[in-house]
């Protein structure tokens, strides 16, 4: 067809042939013979459903048909002269949206093949959203009467356009709120496009500027709605085609069912496979069709492509030819330049030679030189070599001599530390009072032992290492000033630590994980995950522990830092130093009494006191209904070895109002009553044996492991493991504390097991956990032995003891008031007063 108008008018035209030939066809060569691609997809469905089912018309399908019907005609250029003319170039855009509303209709024609004798719809969906509904046999025995009634009436006309009489379907609106009619779109365009250019009065006073804007503006709502016209007009034609397709295959899913009544059911079948193979075959080829049609988009994109390279090419050449002429014109002036300048070259000739004679002798002396240079270089770098290697294997032997040096040490740690408690014990002998002369040596040994070194003995200095310094790393004092005893067992304990810090210090697997996962994390934010936590658990080592506590407070209260202004910590000090507080006073007779055995704290000129001062009162200025809780002081002490004064605030603020229950820290303590009697119930459910010991000799050992959940181990464990607990602690939370009390007692359970009546055990709980210096054995049992731990548990237990723990102090505050006012009463126990009472 030459134009879009013929195209359509002889689409229509071979339509009502293929309906009047399917209507003329006798019942055996319908079956002889294959049918268009549309009705293949109809026979099996036919089949299956009723077999004596006639189209018919009604009011919805006429009012459909109305709507989607397109009014064509043909022009002069019709039949054999138009088959003589080049065919039209389609546009893309129309050819696969016929493709793919092709493909639609295949599935749902194809889905209605796998149901039983009710009737089906199949619905697809144009730009105005219709509904496809499948006739009723009544409808299609009365449609089909009319047909060929109208078959006969109109058999010489060859011209006609299908009237709504023969459209057997019924559509029905469906209505849909994501989309609009092309027609309202069109319309609102139109509207938008007189609405924009329309007040052209209204705009002349605004000057060129706008009037040339206007114009655009015009310009491209005209160009959108010329495209929206050729949208409507190729839905127009598809929706035709759709409607032509399915009326074909509802005539052809008739005749088949008509032919198909007397067909043996073995052949049904067969033919049921046919069709399903055919199904299957046409998909595939739509398949291929679509991958065609993609290929040759991308054909035309490539050939755009080209278009603009060979553009890119054309502007090259030009940009070459002007760079030839100006070759050329400069070639023509360097000619010139050449010819004025040979007539200068004799005289310049003369003095050439002399000094080219000059330069010869200089290039000899130069290459001279440079073999010089070259013999001396290459002795440089076999000495380079040589020394290179000397140092490697003196870096090697040193290596070797550290390890020997380290082990020597480590022995030497653990056998002075036997040879202090082997001369303590022979000190003081059990059964005679007599003194032994050897007696006065062994003092004599003790004093020496307990010396510290000093540099008035050089030879000892340099053949004995100084294995014990007065403070460890973190600033705590190793061994006390005051008791004898109390010394040489500090001593010992240090030895012991040092000894173990040496054979640990060995093993560098611990180091090295650090820091390629800190290296892994330089170009990404650190995130939690399985790594992390157990890099935590082992321990961070001194030089990153700073690092980490920052990040991991900062985890915890970024939702409180989130909500506060930028200089938050320094105004709640500003405002604690301006203004009353009431716990000042408080705080000010805890600060030298926070860690007297570490250097930092020591003497009120000590730089952590004045840290410790400004936190305590910035938080009191924060919490007023807590204020300050001796407890509080310890925790900040701790935190501000590693962080700075802001830091260890908001560690605070994570402590207290993160990990902790409400009322840890208040002055009732609520919170930390019923830690008590959850560590209780730990207890029982993993240390029986030990629990029923407790239990037998009545030891409250809650009166012990109370301190450490309060100040979370705070001068009750050596500081190495201290620092190692605070590492998870500030890690994972609250649930650390759990695990730590009871790998303590775990770590000594068979000694405690031992002891027999209520003070030894009592007094041996006071102090053993000062004796447990081994920090990976205790991590091991409180993260592996202890396991399953959740934490679920703890809160449902703290949930269950809270409300018993409430009763109980109900009960005693009413027993409190009873006694306030039988003392009021009575005159003999008016002199009678509380503790709070005198404190106050």
């Amino acid at each position: 067809a030459a134009t879009r108008q013929d195209m359509t008018y002889w689409l229509q035209e071979l339509q009502q042939k293929r309906w009047e030939y399917c209507n003329n066809l006798d019942a055996a060569k319908r079956d002889s013979r294959t049918s268009p691609t549309p009705s293949d997809f109809s026979k099996g469905l036919v089949a299956k459903d009723n077999p004596g089912s006639i189209l018919s018309q009604n009011a919805s399908a006429e009012r459909a048909r109305n709507i989607l019907a397109v009014e064509t005609s043909p022009t002069d250029l019709v039949g054999e002269q138009a088959a003589s003319q080049p065919a039209p170039v389609q546009p893309s855009a129309i050819n696969f949206s016929l493709k793919q509303w092709s493909t639609e209709i295949k599935n749902s024609m194809s889905s209605l093949r796998k149901g039983n004798n009710e009737n089906r719809k199949s619905i697809f969906y144009t730009t105005e959203e219709w509904e496809l509904l499948d006739p009723t046999p009544k409808d299609l025995e009365d449609s089909m009467a009319l047909e060929e009634k109208r078959k006969h009436l109109a058999e010489g006309s060859k011209g006609r356009r299908l009237t709504s009489s023969a459209f057997p379907f019924d559509f029905g609106r469906i209505p849909h709120k994501t989309r609009r009619p092309l027609k309202d779109m069109i319309g609102s365009s139109k509207n938008r496009n007189s609405s924009d250019s329309s007040p052209t009065e209204w705009y002349s006073g605004n000057g060129n500027k706008l009037v040339s804007e206007l114009q655009l503006k015009y310009q491209s709502q005209q160009e959108e709605l010329e495209k929206l016209k050729k949208d409507l007009l190729s839905q127009k034609e598809l929706v035709r085609l759709l409607q032509q397709t399915v009326r074909s295959s509802q005539y052809d899913k008739y005749f088949a069912s008509r032919l198909c009544e007397g067909v043996p059911k073995e052949k049904l079948e067969l033919l049921h496979q046919k069709d399903d193979q055919i199904l299957g075959l046409n998909n595939q080829l739509e398949k291929l069709n679509l991958e065609k049609d993609s290929l040759q988009q991308e054909v035309k994109n490539l050939k755009c492509k080209v278009g603009e390279l060979n553009e890119q090419l054309g502007m090259l050449m030009e940009t070459i030819q002007a760079k030839d002429e100006v070759i050329m014109k400069l070639s023509r002036q360097l000619s010139e330049c050449e010819d004025n300048t040979s007539s200068q070259s004799g005289a310049v000739n003369s003095s050439m030679a002399t000094c080219t004679n000059k330069e010869l002798q200089e290039l000899d002396r130069l290459k001279d030189n440079l073999q010089g240079y070259k013999t001396q270089n290459k002795f440089l770098n076999k000495e380079i070599l040589e020394l290179s290697a000397l140092r490697r294997n003196a870096e090697a032997r040193e290596r070797e001599w550290q390890a020997k040096y380290t082990s020597l040490e480590a022995k030497l740690c653990q056998i002075e530390s036997k040879y202090l408690i082997l001369l303590q014990e022979m000190k003081t002998p059990v059964c005679s009072e007599e003194q032994s002369p050897a007696r006065e040596v062994i003092t004599q040994l003790l004093e020496d032992a307990l010396k510290a070194e000093t540099s008035e003995q050089p030879e000892q200095a340099f053949f004995k290492p100084h294995l014990v310094s007065e403070y460890d790393i973190y600033g705590f004092q190793t061994v006390p000033e005051d008791d004898d005893e109390e010394k040489l067992v500090a001593k010992s304990r240090a030895l012991d630590l040092r000894s173990l810090s040496l054979s640990e210090n060995r093993e560098i697997s611990t180091g090295v994980k650090w820091e390629n996962y800190l290296a892994s994390t330089m170009n990404r934010e650190m995130m939690r995950c399985v790594e992390l936590k157990n890099l935590i658990r082992s321990g961070i080592p001194h030089e990153h522990r700073s690092k980490m506590w920052k990040w991991c407070v900062s985890l915890h209260v970024k939702k409180f830092k989130d909500s506060t202004v930028p200089g938050y910590f320094q105004t709640l000090l500003q405002n604690a130093l301006e203004k009353q507080n009431p716990a000042s006073k408080q705080i000010e007779l805890d600060l030298l009494r926070t860690l007297p055995n570490n250097k930092h704290y020591s003497s009120p000129t000590s730089e952590g006191i004045q840290k410790l001062r400004n936190v305590l009162l910035a938080f009191s200025w924060r919490n007023p209904d807590i204020g300050y809780c001796q407890g509080l002081n310890r925790l900040v002490a701790i935190a501000l070895l590693y962080l700075e004064q802001e830091d260890a605030f908001w560690c605070l603020v994570t402590i207290v109002e993160v990990f902790m229950p409400r009322d840890y820290y208040t002055k009732t303590l609520l919170g930390s009553q019923v830690d008590q009697r959850v560590f209780k119930d730990l207890m029982s459910e993993k240390l029986p044996r030990l629990h029923a010991h407790f239990e037998q000799y009545k030891v409250d050992y809650t009166l012990i492991t109370f301190n450490w959940f309060l100040v979370v181990f705070v001068d009750s464990v050596v500081s190495d493991i201290l620092f190692k607990i605070w590492d998870s602690f500030l890690y994972e939370g609250p649930k650390v504390i759990f695990r730590f009390a009871l790998a303590l007692f775990k770590y000594k359970e068979e000694e405690i097991l031992k002891l027999q009546d209520s003070m030894s055990i009592f007094k041996y709980l006071r102090y053993f956990t000062r004796t447990i210096l081994d920090a990976r054995k205790l991590t091991g049992i409180a993260f592996g032995d202890l396991n399953p731990f959740p934490l679920r548990q703890i809160r449902n237990r703290r949930t269950y003891h809270l409300e018993k723990v409430r009763l109980e102090l109900t009960e005693l505050e009413a027993i409190r008031e009873d006694f306030l006012r039988e003392r009021e009463t009575c005159v003999e126990k008016r002199d009678l007063i509380s503790d709070d009472e005198e404190d106050s």
